[in-house]
């Protein structure tokens, strides 16, 4: 995967850009997009992934303009200063991808013990998700190289494996079963609920922004992180509608709804009987794993640039490795205190809102300097409310706590940023 010079090559920038986005996404979402979406579940997956690629435009721009470690760091200090505005949303994102750290962990859990029955189990799953982020964090700390060596196989293992499983499912749906569809209600889409559903889905695709943060490791980083998010948004985007229209021919969307978090395993059984829930389960474990490895490798990367903008609070010197022990035991807390659902809502709030404001940044501040056109980004942020304020009001419906959460913690990001603001060294940065 790695270059002589040390970088990494293309092929292992798409292999963790995958690594990330290929995990809990797909494996856990389903059931809950086709709660919002109904029998038009695959549809909103699509929608989740036009909102990414076009999302995208201004991260492969500033990235080639200016590829770093810090990647959405860099970009929202360059778009704000640095100051309370750059500092809370780079937290955002930050806090997002911690807590899709956790929706991988639980989906560790919840798929392991799926074929015992003990899936819905509210003390087993988050005990092997936690036991899932140690072992995660511990081959991160005896060594990178290893996450960088391990990405690209597990890559491969993920992506040939959910193919052939739904192209299985779709023929013995086909040919064997009741037909393609068959399970649909007929009813027409419900376009609140489907483009709510496409909220939780642009979740499925947010790894993309993990690449950025690899910055200059990669080789020829101007013109590879680029390549980099296109070619890993394509390669999920067909395996994504693949596997999603496979589990609406196999179960429907009631079952998907019904399976909930364990939606790929359920619709496996009615094709392949134990031996599919086996295979799924197998494969799940090798995505949410490599999952962790590959994101807790980027995330950690992102906490270390905000220390170094004396944007996020340290550990004494004497402790090691601060940004991943730091990462790894947030994600742990989220995994024991918060269930799937819960996480998945903080994330798409929390991520949705950072993205809006690296979009608005790119078309105040940051447009001439990495040449950028201005209809991407304003697109952009009219796609993120189009598909955020149809889901904000099912959620407060439906689950006003999680709202409440959200809130609460996007609130205290912004307090504590003033905060340490005010008490920095003049010549770090204003407050802006």
């Amino acid at each position: 995967m790695s270059e002589k010079d040390g970088k990494i090559s293309l092929t292992g920038s798409i292999s963790l850009g995958t690594g990330v986005m290929i995990g809990a996404g797909i494996f856990a979402l389903v059931g809950q997009v086709a709660g919002f979406a109904g029998d038009w579940f695959p549809l909103a997956f699509l929608l989740g992934a036009v909102v990414a690629g076009v999302s995208s435009y201004s991260y492969t721009r500033y990235s080639s303009v200016n590829p770093s470690a810090g990647g959405i760091a860099m970009l929202l200090k360059d778009a704000y200063g640095s100051g309370v505005t750059a500092g809370s949303f780079t937290l955002f994102m930050y806090v997002s991808m911690v807590v899709a750290e956790s929706l991988l962990a639980r989906t560790f859990g919840t798929y392991l013990l799926r074929p015992f029955g003990l899936q819905d189990s509210t003390i087993l799953v988050p005990i092997l998700g936690v036991l899932a982020i140690v072992a995660a964090a511990t081959v991160n700390l005896v060594g990178n190289r290893f996450v960088e060596g391990s990405a690209t196989t597990t890559a491969i293992l993920k992506i040939v494996g959910i193919a052939v499983l739904a192209i299985a499912g779709l023929i013995g749906t086909s040919v064997g079963g009741d037909g393609l569809f068959a399970h649909s209600s007929g009813d027409a889409p419900n376009l609140v609920g489907l483009l709510a559903g496409a909220t939780l889905c642009v979740l499925a695709y947010k790894g993309f922004t993990t690449i950025t943060n690899q910055g200059d490791d990669i080789r020829d980083a101007k013109k590879n992180i680029a390549r980099s998010i296109v070619i890993s948004l394509a390669i999920c985007t067909v395996l994504y509608l693949l596997i999603t229209v496979s589990v609406a021919s196999s179960i429907g969307a009631t079952g998907a709804v019904k399976a909930r978090d364990y939606a790929l395993a359920a619709a496996a059984e009615p094709i392949f009987g134990q031996w599919g829930i086996w295979i799924t389960v197998a494969i799940a474990v090798v995505a949410t794993l490599s999952g962790l490895l590959a994101s807790l490798y980027s995330v950690s990367r992102l906490y270390g640039m905000l220390q170094e903008m004396r944007q996020a609070p340290s550990l004494p010197e004497r402790v090691p490795q601060q940004p991943l022990i730091i990462t790894a035991g947030l994600a742990i807390l989220a995994t024991a205190f918060l269930d799937l659902s819960q996480i998945a809502s903080m994330g798409a709030f929390l991520y949705l809102a950072m993205d809006i404001a690296v979009q608005w940044g790119v078309i105040r501040h940051l447009r001439t300097k990495i040449h950028a056109k201005v209809w991407p980004p304003v697109f952009t942020i009219l796609l993120d409310l189009a598909i955020l304020i149809p889901f904000t009001i099912l959620k407060v419906e439906s689950d006003p706590l999680t709202v409440v959460i959200a809130a609460a913690v996007a609130a205290a990001i912004f307090a504590a940023q003033i905060i340490v603001v005010r008490n920095r060294n003049p010549a770090e940065g204003s407050m802006k």
